[in-house]
């Protein structure tokens, strides 16, 4: 063989791998729309990775995943929806914040969009119906913005003596705050609490509220749900400790750091399905034809050693109805 015959033979047979691996499809990409930080959201992205790989797809392997964090700015997040478009991901994953699910609605009415939230989706202006949602929205949903008020019955149950109680809301959040003030404030009237209404934008407000709950006096503090607060339940949790302030959170891993009470639904089942619904729409469903899946699951977290630490007894009959005790 001549020389020349045998560069241009090695040159095919090197080549040829290289053109295969270039016709090799590019893999889908998800658009992951957070509101917080990713340390923030470590748990719930353990959950929706999950959800994803139950149904085949793996990030790295199978898929890719453009993460655009806005680090507790929700006005950044029109912004960073736009930027996925732009980028014409294969779908967009909102889990945790009905307002990242919005900002995505505005921003595109093709790309398919996967939500998680605790607020009511119709109410909100996410979806028009449950059952046959947006064209290219659809997702999951929790009951957290529903059980709040039931929260505060249950931090009255372990406080009847109990005449006033504080709420923190998060006023960035209109729609979400709406929705509980009005339930929340109906639960309290029903039982003729006072509630005073102490407002948080950032985690910077924080030392400033609990502050105004010394001021006022407040007996006990229900945190309403939203992600401000749902992303800092342990920072929430010492808070609470440090000016032993009786609270319930609607989040287990408040409990869970030390708070005296949760209840709500589970958040990891809730980012799972988002995973999974993730996976559903790669797998070319339709958002449309995918109704909004609601996860019904609340579970009631009482830490009696912050209880006792209170000089709060829980009554039997309420260790009896919870899901988890923590002595």
């Amino acid at each position: 063989m001549k020389r020349r015959e045998f560069i241009t033979l090695i040159g095919a047979v090197t080549a040829w791998p290289l053109a295969a691996r270039a016709q090799q499809p590019a893999l889908p990409v998800v658009g992951y729309l957070g509101s917080e930080t990713p340390e923030r959201f470590a748990t719930r992205l353990t959950a929706f990775r999950r959800g994803l790989s139950e149904t085949g797809f793996d990030e790295g392997r199978n898929v890719t995943i453009e993460y655009h964090w806005a680090e507790g700015q929700i006005d950044q997040l029109p912004t960073l929806a736009a930027d996925l478009v732009r980028r014409n991901v294969s779908v967009i994953a909102t889990p945790g914040s009905g307002v990242a699910a919005l900002a995505a609605k505005a921003a595109t009415a093709t790309i398919p969009i996967v939500f998680e939230t605790g607020l009511d989706p119709i109410a909100a202006g996410i979806v028009r119906s449950l059952n046959r949602p947006e064209a290219n929205v659809t997702g999951i949903t929790s009951l957290n913005v529903a059980v709040a008020p039931k929260g505060l019955e249950l931090l009255h149950e372990l406080m009847p003596k109990a005449k006033s109680l504080a709420v923190f809301v998060n006023p960035t959040n209109p729609v979400n705050t709406g929705t509980n003030l009005k339930s929340l404030e109906a639960s309290a009237r029903a039982r003729g609490l006072q509630l005073h209404v102490l407002t948080v934008s950032n985690e910077r407000d924080f030392d400033a509220a609990f502050a105004k709950l010394f001021q006022l006096q407040v007996e006990g503090l229900v945190v309403a749900p939203d992600i401000i607060f749902n992303s800092r339940a342990e920072q929430l949790a010492v808070l609470t400790a440090k000016h032993a302030v009786p609270a319930v959170h609607t989040v287990r891993e408040f409990a869970v750091a030390g708070g005296l009470m949760s209840y709500g639904g589970d958040i990891k089942e809730t980012h799972r399905q988002a995973g999974i619904y993730t996976g559903r729409v790669l797998k070319g469903e339709k958002p449309a034809d995918l109704p909004v899946q609601q996860v019904t699951k609340v579970e009631l977290v009482i830490n009696l050693k912050t209880a006792k630490a209170l000089g709060l007894t829980a009554p039997n009959t309420l260790i009896g109805r919870a899901d988890e005790v923590i002595e």
